[in-house]
């Protein structure tokens, strides 16, 4: 194709017909740039396309990584509730007269949870460029509930850890312990260490502030996985 516009070039100049070839060469050069023109945008067609696909996969990753979020949450969150009805109970009970199922309500107050949610895929989009998603609702739902949702969340089942680890451990190890089974039951010698005034009774209060403030957490992270949830329903409709 080179070897033939170049002996069309030669036929218009061997001839002197200058101005032909000026309009064959200007053609040429039209023809050139077009070339390029379409090039260009088959490249960018193609690379918008890996775009897409690689977006696509990372939000289906996404989706299942925020619902195991949720289920896990949820889990935790009942368990906070759990410890909570039983730190009520112990506090409402009638002083100097606990009942057998005491070891059990303290089962239920002195653990701790751990959360840990998985963001590769949130971490991927985010080395990708955020900016390029193509639904900017969604990225703003992704990019809170990652940077600043996770975090808080994070944070306050940590305090509960931190309150086993502060507060509850160095007392256990002070008091006389029958027997202790991690999240079934904490068996005292003696239960009217949960008196008023004393320092078990005040770990019950702190502990249930802890408590409370988590299962509140909590909700507003699983509300934010459900608009996630439901915007990413709404796209797959689309």
């Amino acid at each position: 194709m080179i070897t033939f516009f170049r002996k069309i070039r030669k036929d218009f100049l061997s001839q002197g017909k200058m101005g032909k070839y000026l309009k064959y060469a200007v053609g040429e050069i039209v023809l050139v740039v077009i070339g390029i023109l379409i090039a260009l945008q088959v490249n960018d067609w193609n690379e918008n396309r890996k775009s897409n696909v690689f977006e696509q996969e990372m939000l289906a990753q996404i989706q299942e990584n925020i619902g195991n979020d949720k289920i896990s949450l949820k889990k935790i969150q009942d368990n906070f509730k759990k410890a909570i009805t039983s730190i009520d109970k112990i506090m409402d009970h009638q002083q100097h007269k606990y009942p057998d199922s005491l070891k059990f309500w303290l089962g239920d107050i002195v653990q701790f949870e751990r959360f840990a949610s998985i963001t590769n895929s949130y971490e991927a989009l985010k080395s990708n460029g955020l900016d390029k998603m193509s639904d900017n609702e969604l990225r703003l739902l992704l990019s809170n509930y990652y940077d600043n949702d996770i975090k808080q969340v994070s944070r306050s089942i940590t305090d509960v850890e931190y309150s086993f680890l502060t507060d509850w451990k160095p007392l256990l190890q002070e008091i006389s312990l029958v027997d202790f089974k991690f999240r079934e039951y904490v068996i005292v010698t003696d239960p009217t260490i949960f008196d008023t005034h004393s320092k078990a009774r005040n770990n019950l209060i702190l502990n249930k502030d802890n408590y409370a403030g988590g299962v509140n957490r909590i909700s507003t992270v699983i509300q934010s996985i459900e608009k996630i949830e439901h915007r990413l329903s709404m796209l797959t409709d689309e």
